[in-house]
């Protein structure tokens, strides 16, 4: 009679063991599967999500700065650098994009991008010898600017290209620049960048 009870207590003790560890088991589970899910959401929300790369101009060296109200006309040669910044856990490879320096709107240099990659969380810089003339400029106020010390470009840019991400998935992006230097003429030194 007591073997009896002995081995009732033990198979009880053995059904309740083994009911313990199905409920360590689930809730491990149920731990790992909220861990993933969580880990996902914040790798959605932030690695994979593409931000568009920025293209920027960097410090302008001025090397020469001529200028003639007379007639009225000018000439500059300064150094900058082409910036493309990627922000994307991915690389961005962008085609090859032309830098374009305008005098109201009318074309005055353009400058190449060559075809290249910016690695993730990286910028690529480009540094660029720049020529700019009025010989371009049939009829415009430049006289006038002129007489007022200052002489405002602009600069224009857009590159194409593929951020890819985790290897495997490629988005297209597209990067625009718009900006406005200006040149003070009597000090003969950049006076400002800004960018639109």
């Amino acid at each position: 009679m007591t073997w009896k009870n002995s081995d009732a207590e033990s198979l009880q003790s053995v059904d309740e063991l083994k009911r313990r560890k199905r409920i360590k088991l689930t809730m491990y589970i149920v731990i790992f599967i909220v861990s993933q899910i969580i880990v996902i959401t914040m790798m959605s929300l932030t690695m994979m999500k593409v931000k568009t790369p920025k293209v920027r101009l960097g410090n302008i060296s001025v090397q020469d700065l001529n200028s003639i109200q007379a007639t009225p006309s000018f000439n500059t040669k300064f150094k900058t650098q082409i910036r493309v910044k990627n922000t994307n856990f991915g690389p961005y490879e962008f085609d090859a994009g032309i830098v374009t320096f305008l005098y109201q709107s009318v074309i005055v240099e353009q400058v190449a991008i060559p075809k290249s990659k910016a690695r993730m969380l990286s910028t690529k810089k480009f540094d660029v010898e720049v020529s700019l003339s009025s010989s371009a400029l049939r009829s415009s106020n430049l006289g006038g600017e002129l007489s007022n010390g200052v002489l405002t470009l602009n600069s224009r840019a857009k590159l194409t290209g593929k951020v890819e991400l985790m290897f495997i998935m490629k988005k297209k992006k597209s990067s625009t620049m718009d900006f406005t230097i200006a040149f003070d003429l009597s000090s003969k030194t950049l006076k400002s960048l800004q960018c639109k």
